[in-house]
């Protein structure tokens, strides 16, 4: 069975560092950073805090976004972050409404 879900998602770790990766199962993705199992840059620098997430219809534009995420410097990851954050923020707001 494919999984249809395809996520760009960025880690901050435990030593102030961020790692972006892509993966169809955010939880189980995590779970293998947080095992040491997950990409060699993740190894020893857990635990990792989930700091954005965005989902795509195909790969090809998860994939897409996450080489764009990772040309970006660490500014332009935060601000990445925290427009993402605004629109949560935005979200949860408007539904209480």
């Amino acid at each position: 069975m494919e999984n249809n879900e395809h996520i760009v998602y960025i880690l901050k770790c435990a030593d102030d560092t961020l790692y972006t990766g892509y993966t169809n199962n955010l939880e189980q993705r995590v779970q293998m950073h947080e095992e040491g199992k997950g990409a060699k840059y993740t190894r020893g620098r857990g635990p990792f805090q989930v700091v954005f997430v965005e989902k795509f219809e195909t790969k090809e534009d998860a994939l897409r976004k996450e080489h764009e995420i990772k040309q970006l410097s660490r500014k332009g990851k935060a601000e990445l972050i925290r427009d993402k954050l605004k629109e949560v923020i935005k979200y949860e707001n408007s539904k209480e409404l």
